[in-house]
């Protein structure tokens, strides 16, 4: 596994200061439910100037990687999402959870649990045949510790309340309660001595001053369990918010279909860090009518009360759209060395170069990066092209065979190579040789791009220049 980073105690941070954290468990990529809970806790503490941790929970020693770590850091890189500090390896903290574990059950609020499986199986099946969830029935609670059986090696459980209830009043679902005799007296530290889940981010939060949880509704059960033991150890728990999960466009359950996908999937599709941004924040988020939302208005506006209780529906027509917003507002240098990575040209100055001239007219026409890169392609291809078919058929046509000779001658003696003299040449030729517009520009474009679609062909003339352009068009297929 990667080398834990050990931390500081106190974490140098007043309690008074916003502090929020995203805590993803390394078992898999960072899917885009992730990546919004990310946005969402980001954004609020940037929002009040406070602080933002990456803390990676990987007590999960078997199902954990370095890959799927490498990705979410990765994918919150990608995404602009900068944490503060360096990022908390929940594991590497063990003995620090341990030590809450034994300290409650110094004061009396944990006990040791000697239950053998069997004796868990039987409660399990009485509570299945009973149509109730399985809740553990407490045998061990007040039981003198002297009655353990020989070679047992016992959890740890919490003494959870009896009587009474829990009341959460959460940022985005507003107040909920449940009745205490709902909670069972969960494990702590397994047999074994290892810390169990709701122990480790009781803990953690709390020693990372955590103000603030932000995590999606399918954790609301969890924060009364966590909520014991905070209670039992006297600390002071975060305000939670729970945000409702998103649904595909049909309402279900979101799923790959629908776009239940890593962040790095969404990279490779060619989506914009800045509209995939953009496009989370509106997933259950709102600011009034405002659908382009920059990073800095996000920041300006970001609420908790802005979050709506309804799932949200992912629609990659609207991702699309906000997407190809994004790429008419980008940078053409910064297009183009994104589109320059897809056409394997990245160190190809010269390419890089040509593409960025080349942007003004290429990225108006494209929903992505990756559809921009396959429009740009021929730009940077080397000769001899491949030819479309239809783009082929064009060229060997009897009437094109015939005029592109008196193309070659024209555009060959030009001397203004710009886009606007480039059509007049083109108009003149073609008045000259009786034929309209198109009989002309409709070869040009198969012999200089391969295809039958591109931007307007006179400003593709101009871009690759007079050199390319004309060795294009004399080899371009004659028969």
């Amino acid at each position: 596994m990667l080398e834990p980073t050990k931390i500081n105690a106190s974490f140098g941070f007043q309690i008074m200061t916003v502090v929020t954290r995203f805590a993803p468990s390394p078992t898999g990529f960072l899917h885009i439910g992730g990546a919004r809970t990310a946005l969402f806790n980001w954004l609020y503490a940037r929002h009040h100037g406070g602080i933002f941790h990456l803390r990676i929970e990987d007590t999960d020693r078997v199902r954990s990687t370095d890959a799927a770590i490498e990705a979410i850091i990765d994918g919150l890189k990608w995404l602009g999402l900068d944490w503060d500090g360096e990022i908390v390896y929940q594991f590497s903290r063990a003995p620090r959870h341990a030590e809450v574990a034994q300290q409650l059950l110094d004061a009396g609020k944990a006990y040791r649990c000697y239950c053998s499986v069997e004796e868990l199986d039987e409660m399990r099946k009485a509570a299945q045949a009973a149509g109730k969830p399985m809740k553990y029935d407490g045998r061990w609670r007040d039981r003198d510790p002297k009655d353990a059986p020989a070679g047992v090696k016992p959890v740890i459980r919490i003494k959870a309340p009896l009587a009474g209830e829990t009341i959460v009043v959460d940022g985005v679902q507003g107040e909920v309660r449940v009745a205490n005799e709902q909670l069972d007296d969960m494990i702590l530290l397994r047999s074994d001595g290892t810390p169990t889940y709701m122990l480790s981010v009781v803990v953690d939060d709390h020693d990372m001053n955590i103000t603030h949880v932000i995590r999606g509704d399918d954790h609301l059960t969890n924060t009364f369990r966590q909520r014991m033991i905070y209670d039992s150890m006297g600390w002071t728990a975060p305000h939670f918010s729970h945000i409702p999960l998103i649904h595909g466009p049909d309402g279900a359950k979101l799923s790959k279909r629908h776009g239940a996908l890593g962040v790095e999937a969404y990279r490779d599709m060619g989506y914009l860090p800045a509209a995939l941004r953009n496009y989370l924040l509106r997933l259950g988020w709102g600011h009034g009518d405002d659908e382009i939302i920059s990073t800095q208005q996000a920041i300006e506006w970001f609420d908790l009360g802005g979050i709506g209780r309804s799932p949200s529906r992912f629609d990659f027509a609207k991702l699309d759209n906000l997407n190809g917003h994004y790429m008419r507002q980008a940078d053409d240098a910064e297009l183009a060395k994104g589109v320059a990575e897809k056409l394997g040209k990245a160190d190809d100055s010269a390419a890089l170069a040509l593409l960025t001239r080349a942007m003004p007219g290429l990225k108006s026409r494209a929903k992505n990066l990756k559809e921009l890169a396959e429009n740009a392609g021929f730009y940077v291809q080397q000769r001899p092209l491949a030819f479309a078919d239809k783009a082929k058929a064009i060229l060997v046509a009897p009437e094109t065979v015939a005029l592109m000779p008196k193309i070659i001658e024209a555009y060959a003696a030009a001397n203004d190579w710009q886009a606007a003299a480039l059509e007049e040449m083109a108009r003149g030729l073609a008045e000259s040789s009786g034929v309209k517009l198109g009989a002309v520009a409709q070869p040009l474009r198969a012999a200089l791009t391969g295809s039958t679609q591109s931007p307007p062909i006179f400003e593709v003339m101009e871009i690759l220049g007079k050199d390319e352009a004309m060795a294009r068009l004399k080899e371009a297929p004659s028969a």
